[in-house]
């Protein structure tokens, strides 16, 4: 029987990881039994601490050609930051909670997105719709998810759905969720050993945004001097991700979990186009976005709404 390809995006969070395996969770006790997970990159820190701490293992790295294969997209639509041969791929399903944008199909498909915080939300809800047991492990990857998209629920993006779930999920998974949250958060926020590249690259996503393709990074951290102190060296591997591939702008955005604020180091073409879309002005390639940790909601609209 012909497997069911089940992943998230590339550069993959918590939530993509996690989805994938809930989701092949659903699938088979469904009657999928060909539905398996995968992943487009390498497993971070933070998602690493939650798969061991629920002794799941992570999905098999995809490497296969998807032409003509069935497919379940989790945690994002979008072609460019899906599998490098979506386009031959059969979508079965999409479940997400992101813009809809520079996606198709040649066929129907099932399509399930909200405006909630963690796509692990919208599982959790398919799995009581169809009274389908949650274990305490599957309870575990989607309360993890939960608190990676929320930042232990002090995001913008975070509903009362996403809070109401997560609290159902941890007296599953019997944790408490602030004190294990933080503890998985702080496993992802340390940067000292990693290089530049894996920085800038880490959870990155690429945006069409009018007449320019957006890179936009994301590095959660617990001191901001840890990821600003090595400026120069985080610019040049932003310069040379910007000659090699074909984006306009980088933007990498450093965010303090315990503070809640984000700074933003901007290169390439009409960079001061970003800093506008915020009423700011650059200083050094920097700027400081008091309030703002959401890629999704407080990063991409308005540049979107300043490039388009």
């Amino acid at each position: 029987m012909e497997s069911t390809y089940i992943f998230g995006h590339k550069s993959p969070d918590t939530d993509a990881i996690n989805s994938a395996l809930i989701m092949a969770e659903f699938e088979r006790l469904n009657g999928n039994e060909s539905a398996k997970a995968y992943r487009l990159g390498e497993v971070g820190a933070e998602t690493q601490y939650a798969l061991d701490y629920f002794k799941a293992e992570a999905p098999e790295l995809l490497s296969d050609d998807l032409t003509g294969k069935d497919v379940i997209l989790v945690d994002h639509n979008e072609f460019q930051q899906s599998a490098d041969s979506i386009e031959g791929a059969t979508i079965l399903h999409v479940v997400d909670h992101h813009r809809i944008a520079n996606f198709h199909t040649a066929g129907p498909l099932y399509y399930r997105a909200e405006p909630l915080g963690c796509t692990a939300t919208i599982l959790y809800k398919m799995f009581k719709e169809k009274d389908f047991e949650i274990k305490p492990q599957i309870a575990g990857l989607m309360l993890s998810a939960i608190i990676s998209d929320s930042l232990l629920f002090k995001s913008p993006t975070c509903t009362e759905q996403d809070k109401k779930a997560a609290e159902a999920l941890a007296k599953i998974a019997d944790v408490d969720a602030q004190e294990y949250g933080l503890e998985m958060l702080k496993a992802g926020a340390s940067t000292v050993n990693k290089s530049a590249v894996e920085i800038i690259n880490a959870d990155a996503k690429s945006f069409n945004m009018g007449d320019y393709t957006v890179r936009i990074g994301q590095v959660n951290t617990v001191d901001l001097n840890e990821i600003l102190g090595r400026q120069a060296e985080l610019e040049q591997a932003i310069t040379e991700t910007l000659s090699n591939a074909e984006y306009d702008i980088f933007v990498l955005v450093a965010t303090d979990i315990l503070n809640s604020d984000s700074t933003i180091l901007v290169l390439g073409k009409d960079k001061d186009k970003i800093a506008k879309a915020f009423g700011v002005e650059l200083d050094n390639n920097t700027a400081f976005l008091p309030g703002v940790v959401s890629r999704k909601k407080q990063i991409v609209p308005p540049i979107t709404n300043e490039l388009s």
